[in-house]
């Protein structure tokens, strides 16, 4: 492991302890992108939940080092523990506290730290567990409304709230949300490594060889497979081009794989690495995000749609909410299964237009804007915290400068991203 910078905070730049509910190897997505970067200026511990393991007897943490400054927190607990999720997080607490304690081998790395919950579920447990000095909620989805979502959860996100300095959201629905509970909610929607996925125009990029042989056109999908999405729909699709080939690259979540739909042109290829996508968006002829509209999908902003605009494809959706109102006319919105193909057919000829305009949004979208703002808002409400515990202002700590009508709220753009006045 590679050695950690002591310094607690430079800058204004506090240590950031995140409690996450998806592994850090798992898909590529806003946590990680997020807090890689943030970790180029601090330290950052990431917190996984637990894994419960027959074979383990001991309570332990797994801790790596994934890039930069930021270290992987996997726990590994006896399976006995996986019937109480708070007992579970009070032995978690009790470990991460030993890590960066005095004697830990984190020490004095997270001093006067912030804590960062993309989860409300460990909140009860954690918050004011390691003296922080400030409290972040990142809301990405609508957690509540997920397949297997634990029922206590919506009272915990209304404790974190009650405790959160800043609140971040991913949409702009959800922003309208939690707005209702809190007065210093900023959304910052998807971002985009530009170059990253830009990658997928380059002539010298080898399409992923598990395209090759593939029949064209090529309709393709990379995320997590899961309730998100709309099998039914996929299905129409497979039928409708029984000519070419649709496939999809991600990981299965929650959902059975032996339950999807299965035609001799689907290709279900399963995870594969971030670095590899860009070679696998090329071998696309149309990308596809064919989501479910229902409870899950109600509140996403999906990742994916400025990373296919990078890539310079053509983009079909379904009419998500925050699609409609971020990405149309660049991407193709259709509102029922009949429309869905007669749009994939469209562009399977690309308009080069739309291809072009999307390009541009997504270099406009860079996830570095997306951090120094979020930085910014992070580093003003610890300040205002700090000033209110010591009586230096007689203004809330829940209302500042930037909800109460000041100048420093963000002006947000239409694709999520803001720029700090």
């Amino acid at each position: 492991m590679t050695a950690v910078n002591r310094t607690a905070s430079s800058h204004g730049r506090h240590p950031l302890i995140v409690h996450s509910h998806l592994r850090w190897d798992f898909v590529w997505q806003r946590p990680q992108q997020i807090l890689s970067r943030l970790g180029r200026s601090r330290n950052v511990l990431y917190v996984e939940e637990p894994m419960f393991l027959d074979d383990v007897a001991i309570n332990t943490l797994d801790v790596t080092n994934v890039g930069g400054r930021v270290h992987r927190v996997v726990p590994r607990l006896p399976a006995a523990l996986r019937s109480s999720y708070d007992e579970s997080a009070k032995v978690v607490r009790s470990l991460v506290s030993t890590l960066i304690g005095e004697d830990g081998r984190l020490a004095g790395a997270f001093d006067d730290g912030v804590q960062w919950f993309y989860t409300p579920m460990p909140a009860p447990v954690m918050l004011g567990a390691f003296g922080e000095q400030g409290v972040v909620y990142d809301c990405m989805d609508e957690l509540a409304q997920f397949r297997f979502a634990p029922p206590e959860l919506t009272s915990r996100e209304r404790l974190l709230m009650t405790r959160a300095d800043v609140v971040f959201t991913g949409g702009r629905k959800l922003l309208e949300s939690k707005s209702r509970h809190h007065p210093n909610v900023h959304f910052f929607g998807c971002g985009v490594d530009a170059v990253h996925f830009a990658r997928a125009r380059h002539v010298d990029t080898v399409v992923a060889p598990e395209l090759h042989g593939l029949t064209a056109p090529i309709l393709g999908y990379f995320g997590v497979v899961d309730e998100r999405l709309d099998y039914a729909l996929i299905d129409r699709i497979a039928e409708r081009f029984a000519h070419g080939s649709v496939v999809f690259v991600g990981p299965f979540a929650k959902v059975d794989p032996a339950e999807l739909p299965r035609r001799s042109n689907i290709h279900w290829l399963g995870q594969r690495p971030y670095a590899a996508l860009p070679s696998y968006v090329k071998g696309f002829d149309v990308c596809l995000m064919p989501f479910a509209l229902n409870a899950a999908t109600e509140f996403i902003n999906p990742t994916k749609t400025l990373e296919y605009m990078a890539a310079g494809k053509p983009i079909v959706s379904t009419a998500v909410p925050d699609v409609v109102r971020n990405f149309t006319p660049i991407v193709r919105v259709a509102r029922s299964a009949d429309e869905f193909v007669d749009a994939v057919s469209e562009a399977v000829h690309p308009d080069p237009a739309r291809v072009e305009a999307g390009i541009a949004r997504a270099r406009a979208a860079s996830w570095e804007s997306i951090v120094m703002s979020m930085d910014d808002l992070i580093a003003r409400a610890v300040r205002s915290s700090h000033d209110d515990a010591v009586g230096s202002t007689t203004v809330s700590r829940r209302h500042l400068t930037s909800v109460s009508g000041g100048a420093a709220r963000p002006e947000l753009r239409g694709d999520g991203t803001a720029n700090v006045a």
